[in-house]
């Protein structure tokens, strides 16, 4: 009797949780921005400037201590500003593309593994698109 009622049990609370997750998934209407979603103008135009002055300034900064401690002045200053320019650009490049900080971090563009998804078809039969083993992945 109480297989019988913990598997109606887990079936209200199967129905509870789908239930719960739809209503999450349909009521995101909220003003207020998730960190998944995509920046408005303004928002990416002042992270860019940003980036962009903040890496400017960190290697004129360190141009200037070490050109000071070392009396080569304008040597270190000029070198890098510009490794302080390039790594601005990078800065931006990274911004702007959406690509995070660390190797592979940056979404897949095709995750079917190379097959594009308007070429999929939803009634295809299961392994239609995945490599055959047999024939080398032809």
């Amino acid at each position: 009797m109480s297989d019988k009622k913990s598997t109606e049990d887990l079936e209200d609370l199967d129905k509870r949780l789908l239930q719960a997750r739809e209503k999450s998934h349909t009521g995101k209407t909220s003003g207020l921005s998730s960190g998944s979603q995509e920046m408005s103008g303004y928002s990416m135009a002042i992270r860019i400037g940003t980036e962009l002055v903040a890496a400017l300034i960190v290697g004129v900064g360190i141009g200037y201590f070490l050109d000071n401690w070392l009396d080569t002045k304008p040597w270190f200053l000029v070198v890098f500003f510009f490794l302080g320019a390039a790594a601005g650009v990078l800065n931006v490049y990274r911004a702007a593309s959406g690509l995070g900080m660390a190797v592979g971090y940056a979404e897949d563009k095709e995750p079917t593994g190379g097959v594009p998804s308007q070429m999929k078809q939803d009634n295809a039969p299961a392994g239609a698109y995945e490599n055959n083993k047999e024939t080398g992945g032809k």
